[in-house]
């Protein structure tokens, strides 16, 4: 699984004929510093593709290490009473909580605004 993953983040590559050739791996770093909530430019939205129809709240734009993302999460989560998940970069929360969302980041000193429709 892990060879798959690094197979899709090689961005174009396919083939090299160098016997020397290596390829770097743009890996983010795990222990990344996070950006000040004042600097975060966060997007609220709605989705609903691949959901079986359910709506899911995603906010993505986070610059920071994933225990802080994970920690917003949470927090977010609790505040809306529903459940949700943290992955690859963002925040899902299950059901139309965009409003209450945003009023909650802001309240935080985050930048967010709805994206989408």
């Amino acid at each position: 699984m892990a060879n798959l993953q690094n197979r899709k983040s090689r961005e174009g590559i396919v083939y090299s004929t160098a016997n020397d050739f290596s390829y770097n791996y743009n890996s983010e770093d795990p222990n990344q510093e996070t950006v000040k909530p004042a600097k975060q430019n966060l997007k609220v939205l709605l989705d609903k593709k691949q959901r079986a129809g359910k709506k899911v709240t995603l906010i993505n734009g986070f610059i920071g290490s994933e225990e802080d993302l994970k920690e917003l999460g949470k927090k977010l989560k609790s505040k809306c009473g529903v459940g949700g998940s943290v992955k690859d970069g963002e925040i899902l929360i299950q059901g139309d909580f965009r409003d209450r969302i945003i009023e909650l980041l802001l309240a935080d000193g985050y930048k967010a605004k709805k994206a989408g429709g």
